[in-house]
């Protein structure tokens, strides 16, 4: 018990006196998840797509030789940045660079993090919108391609949508991940939690009570970003009943076709009871 008490007051003291850094810390560790993993998305948006172009033998020579070159440059991408850790591509992409151009190019470290985790979280992304197109029925494209729709067309109203919504758990993985991994970034000097973290017990030598409080914090961040994209899932399911429209004005459309949840089947079965 008084050991608890100890780590308690200690907690308490660190907070009452560090408070403000704890939550700038915190407050650019979200920022360069959540920015980082929007223009993640992008790139693994652009790398599935061009991964998953039609590409036959009767097909332009032109058109093949370029598909190819792009296809093996995003294969090499995502295979280095998905093989290596994110610490060492920090550490490239911050002192290679400079050391490779004789300090002529250097980048900051706030464009160097948000570069490194972008970019490696592109790589993933890349892989995940590649399955997540593929995994949609062929049934939609040849149906997309009946009525007169372009490749183009096809992908932008009939594929991307189904996509977008199928992968979004990846998304919101991927986002907690970036939370809790852009704590390597300390090693080019950003400053986000862990480095505030860091910084604190060099300078009261209470590293487990300092590090009790980073992980509440990061677990509070995790949570609300988990609460906030399973809501946004829920709400892109859409109702759960829904009207067939028609252009038939003596068809009656309301009723003509109803999905059943579960609560709604137990509520007429009760109902049905008495």
């Amino acid at each position: 018990m008084n050991t608890f008490n100890a780590l308690f007051g200690d907690v308490s003291k660190l907070w009452e006196k560090y408070a403000s850094q704890y939550l700038t810390g915190a407050l650019n560790t979200i920022e360069l998840a959540v920015v980082a993993t929007i223009i993640g998305c992008i790139i693994g948006l652009a790398c599935g797509i061009l991964q998953t172009i039609p590409c036959s033998k009767t097909d332009n020579i032109i058109k093949r030789v370029l598909l190819t070159a792009v296809r093996a440059i995003i294969r090499i991408y995502v295979e280095v940045f998905r093989g290596t850790p994110m610490i060492l591509q920090a550490v490239f992409v911050y002192f290679a660079i400079p050391y490779l151009s004789n300090n002529t190019v250097r980048l900051d470290m706030i464009p160097a993090a948000y570069l490194v985790v972008s970019i490696n979280t592109g790589a993933y992304m890349a892989e995940t919108v590649r399955g997540g197109i593929l995994s949609i029925d062929i049934g939609q494209t040849e149906g997309a391609k009946a009525i007169g729709m372009n490749h183009f067309q096809t992908m932008l109203h009939v594929v991307l949508p189904q996509t977008m919504r199928n992968i979004l758990p990846q998304i919101a993985n991927n986002l907690i991940i970036n939370i809790k991994d852009t704590s390597v970034m300390f090693i080019i000097g950003y400053s986000e939690l862990f480095a505030v973290h860091k910084g604190i017990t060099g300078a009261t030598y209470l590293y487990f009570p300092s590090a009790a409080i980073s992980m509440i914090i990061y677990l509070i961040m995790t949570v609300i970003c988990s609460v906030i994209l399973r809501f946004w899932e829920s709400r892109l399911d859409g109702p759960a009943n829904f009207d067939i429209t028609t252009t038939d004005t003596l068809a009656h459309t309301s009723g003509m076709y109803s999905y059943v949840g579960k609560k709604d089947q137990s509520e007429a079965e009760n109902g049905g009871a008495r």
